[in-house]
Protein backbone atom coordinates (compact mmCIF):
# COMPACT_ATOMS: atom_id res chain seq x y z
CA UNK A 1 0.00 0.00 0.00
CA UNK A 2 0.93 3.62 -0.04
CA UNK A 3 3.07 5.12 2.50
CA UNK A 4 4.28 8.86 3.03
CA UNK A 5 6.44 8.66 6.05
CA UNK A 6 7.58 12.02 7.43
CA UNK A 7 10.96 12.89 9.62
CA UNK A 8 13.03 15.67 10.71
CA UNK A 9 10.41 17.62 12.63
CA UNK A 10 12.07 19.05 16.17
CA UNK A 11 12.49 21.87 18.18
CA UNK A 12 14.28 24.76 17.09
CA UNK A 13 14.82 28.25 18.24
CA UNK A 14 13.89 31.06 15.90
CA UNK A 15 15.61 31.79 13.36
CA UNK A 16 17.51 28.13 12.97
CA UNK A 17 16.93 25.90 10.45
CA UNK A 18 15.01 22.40 9.82
CA UNK A 19 14.77 19.57 7.28
CA UNK A 20 12.06 17.45 6.64
CA UNK A 21 11.80 14.33 4.50
CA UNK A 22 9.17 12.26 3.30
CA UNK A 23 10.00 9.09 1.67
CA UNK A 24 7.50 7.36 -0.03
CA UNK A 25 6.57 3.53 -1.15
CA UNK A 26 3.87 1.84 -2.78
CA UNK A 27 3.57 4.23 -5.63
CA UNK A 28 5.11 5.45 -9.00
CA UNK A 29 6.47 8.64 -7.32
CA UNK A 30 7.89 10.10 -9.77
CA UNK A 31 3.60 10.50 -11.52
CA UNK A 32 2.64 12.79 -7.78
CA UNK A 33 2.88 16.17 -7.65
CA UNK A 34 3.64 16.81 -3.92
CA UNK A 35 2.89 19.17 -1.10
CA UNK A 36 3.67 20.21 1.93
CA UNK A 37 0.94 21.36 4.37
CA UNK A 38 0.91 22.42 7.88
CA UNK A 39 -1.80 22.22 10.75
CA UNK A 40 -0.90 24.64 13.94
CA UNK A 41 -3.18 23.67 16.89
CA UNK A 42 -6.97 25.07 16.64
CA UNK A 43 -6.34 26.03 12.85
CA UNK A 44 -6.95 24.80 9.48
CA UNK A 45 -4.81 23.04 7.33
CA UNK A 46 -3.11 24.77 5.31
CA UNK A 47 -0.52 24.55 2.02
CA UNK A 48 2.33 25.48 2.19
CA UNK A 49 4.92 24.34 -0.30
CA UNK A 50 4.18 22.26 -3.57
CA UNK A 51 6.69 20.71 -6.26
CA UNK A 52 5.67 19.11 -9.55
CA UNK A 53 6.21 15.51 -11.18
CA UNK A 54 9.73 16.54 -12.76
CA UNK A 55 10.89 19.52 -10.44
CA UNK A 56 9.95 22.17 -13.06
CA UNK A 57 7.76 24.51 -11.05
CA UNK A 58 7.25 24.93 -7.23
CA UNK A 59 4.97 27.31 -5.64
CA UNK A 60 4.82 28.46 -2.00
CA UNK A 61 2.93 30.34 0.58
CA UNK A 62 3.53 33.52 1.13
CA UNK A 63 4.15 33.30 4.31
CA UNK A 64 7.01 30.80 3.82
CA UNK A 65 8.42 32.48 0.00
CA UNK A 66 12.15 33.19 0.63
CA UNK A 67 12.30 30.90 3.81
CA UNK A 68 11.42 27.42 2.22
CA UNK A 69 12.51 25.49 -0.32
CA UNK A 70 10.56 22.73 -1.63
CA UNK A 71 13.01 19.57 -3.41
CA UNK A 72 12.34 16.45 -4.74
CA UNK A 73 14.38 12.92 -5.84
CA UNK A 74 12.33 10.99 -8.04
CA UNK A 75 15.62 8.20 -7.48
CA UNK A 76 15.09 7.84 -4.03
CA UNK A 77 10.87 8.98 -3.77
CA UNK A 78 11.56 11.50 -1.66
CA UNK A 79 10.42 15.33 -1.39
CA UNK A 80 12.41 17.42 1.34
CA UNK A 81 11.75 20.73 2.63
CA UNK A 82 14.13 23.21 3.87
CA UNK A 83 13.01 25.30 6.62
CA UNK A 84 15.41 28.67 7.52
CA UNK A 85 14.81 31.81 9.57
CA UNK A 86 12.02 30.00 11.36
CA UNK A 87 9.54 31.63 13.20
CA UNK A 88 7.62 30.84 16.78
CA UNK A 89 4.15 31.23 14.20
CA UNK A 90 5.49 28.34 12.13
CA UNK A 91 5.02 25.97 14.85
CA UNK A 92 2.60 23.30 13.73
CA UNK A 93 2.35 19.32 12.39
CA UNK A 94 4.13 18.86 8.94
CA UNK A 95 2.21 16.92 6.29
CA UNK A 96 3.47 15.66 3.11
CA UNK A 97 0.82 14.59 0.37
CA UNK A 98 1.10 13.35 -3.27
CA UNK A 99 -1.33 14.34 -5.98
CA UNK A 100 -2.49 11.89 -9.21
CA UNK A 101 -5.27 14.20 -9.77
CA UNK A 102 -3.53 16.60 -11.28
CA UNK A 103 -0.29 17.28 -12.81
CA UNK A 104 -0.16 20.99 -11.84
CA UNK A 105 0.51 22.10 -8.05
CA UNK A 106 -2.58 22.19 -6.36
CA UNK A 107 -3.11 24.06 -2.79
CA UNK A 108 -6.72 21.84 -2.31
CA UNK A 109 -6.25 19.40 0.51
CA UNK A 110 -8.99 17.85 -1.46
CA UNK A 111 -6.85 16.90 -4.86
CA UNK A 112 -4.48 15.05 -3.42
CA UNK A 113 -4.70 11.93 -2.81
CA UNK A 114 -2.03 10.39 -0.21
CA UNK A 115 -1.08 12.12 2.97
CA UNK A 116 1.73 11.31 5.42
CA UNK A 117 1.59 11.29 9.21
CA UNK A 118 2.77 14.38 10.10
CA UNK A 119 5.80 15.63 11.63
CA UNK A 120 5.68 18.27 14.57
CA UNK A 121 7.96 21.45 13.99
CA UNK A 122 7.85 23.89 16.94
CA UNK A 123 9.75 26.95 16.86
CA UNK A 124 10.57 28.91 20.21
CA UNK A 125 11.36 32.30 20.36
Amino acid sequence: QVQLVESGGGLVQAGGSLRLSCAASGLTFSSYTMGWFRQAPGKNREFVAGVSRDSGTTDYADSVKGRFTISRDNAKKTVYLQMNSLKPEDTAVYFCAASSLISSITTRIPQYNYWGQGTQVSVSS
